[in-house]
């Protein structure tokens, strides 16, 4: 299974997505401000999920306690990025923004918990606290002989035939680093209902904009089925899986969305949909709601026995 390397910071790849839309920026009858969840379903998988959008003052785009993030420290951050990269960031800012403020937050908490068991950080970097933080949320994740078999069955073709006792222990490694990464995840994504978060509603409505003007979210929001294949060229399970989209695409038609998404070229649409091995199949219903992710080969009888349970015919 190929790693993706997609950013080296901590990665928001989440659960559940749901089908994204132009949002209001305010609930009249509500007293209380929407969160950018609830106005742009699927736009945040992380920290900013829960963010309540609010009018902030001039310039101030994030604001969290004594946290406060302001426009120029995103155009900073995309100015110290590869110049490749810049073009796809400027176009999805608020995933910047939910990089820069999950660091602050996280070591944050980080901080809260030392001071609490009385551990000294004075001679540890930023990186190190917040590493030490995560391995002490996730020591207690592990992977069962049940999960291993399971992960091994579904994908013999992808370890070339190779015998369990042979794939063992990189197969054991390669699902407790995900389950892991989804513990953290989880951890990250509800740091808005353990803290207040507020983001800049004016703001937001620009950037939700150029964020969803993507091939995925546009298929999302088409009122069809849409399967998402993220991969990449020279990936051996992913070659092995375009003939099979082909197959699909001549079979069912204008009944489904059907793409193909090259993470070495999309890298920030793959981050944002947390991609961290591939290839990845992403399954979405009629109402753009994520219905089930597949890493790895997937053959074409389960690919269109999940399509069934869509009630795609």
């Amino acid at each position: 299974m190929k790693r993706n390397k997609i950013f080296a910071i901590v990665c928001l790849s989440l659960s559940t997505l749901m089908m994204p839309v132009n949002g209001s920026e305010q609930n009249s009858t509500s007293s209380s401000p929407r969160t950018v969840d609830e106005l742009y379903p699927g736009l945040s998988r992380g920290a900013l999920i829960y963010a309540a959008v609010s009018e902030l003052p001039e310039v101030v785009i994030l604001k969290a306690g004594d946290l406060v993030i302001k426009e120029n420290d995103v155009k900073e951050e995309i100015a110290k990025s590869p110049e490749q990269m810049r073009p796809q960031l400027r176009k999805n800012t608020i995933f910047v923004l939910e990089q820069i403020a999950t660091l602050k937050l996280i070591l944050s908490e980080a901080g809260t918990v030392a001071a609490k068991s009385g551990t000294d950080m004075s001679q540890k970097d930023e990186r190190a606290i917040i590493q030490d933080y995560l391995r002490t949320l996730t020591e207690r994740v592990k992977v069962s002989e049940a999960e291993i078999l399971d992960f091994y069955n579904s994908n013999k073709e992808t370890v070339g035939g190779a015998a369990l006792a042979q794939v063992k222990p990189q197969i054991e490694q390669f699902l407790l680093q995900q389950k892991q990464q989804d513990f953290i995840n989880n951890h990250i994504r509800t740091i808005g209902q353990r803290m207040q978060i507020e983001i800049s509603a004016s703001w937001l409505k620009v950037q939700a904009a150029l964020a969803l003007d993507n091939p995925v979210d546009k298929a999302r929001a088409s009122g069809k089925p849409t399967l998402v294949e993220l991969g990449a060229s020279g990936c051996i399970p992913c070659d092995m899986m375009q003939p099979i989209l082909e197959a699909l695409r001549k079979k069912y038609g204008e009944k489904i969305n059907i793409i193909f998404v090259h993470v070495g070229q999309e890298q920030i649409l793959g981050a944002r949909y947390g991609i961290q091995a591939i290839p990845v199949q992403i399954f979405f219903d009629k109402n753009g709601k994520e219905f089930f992710r597949h890493v790895g080969f997937f053959p074409q009888e389960e690919v269109e026995k999940k399509l069934s349970e869509m009630g795609v015919k």
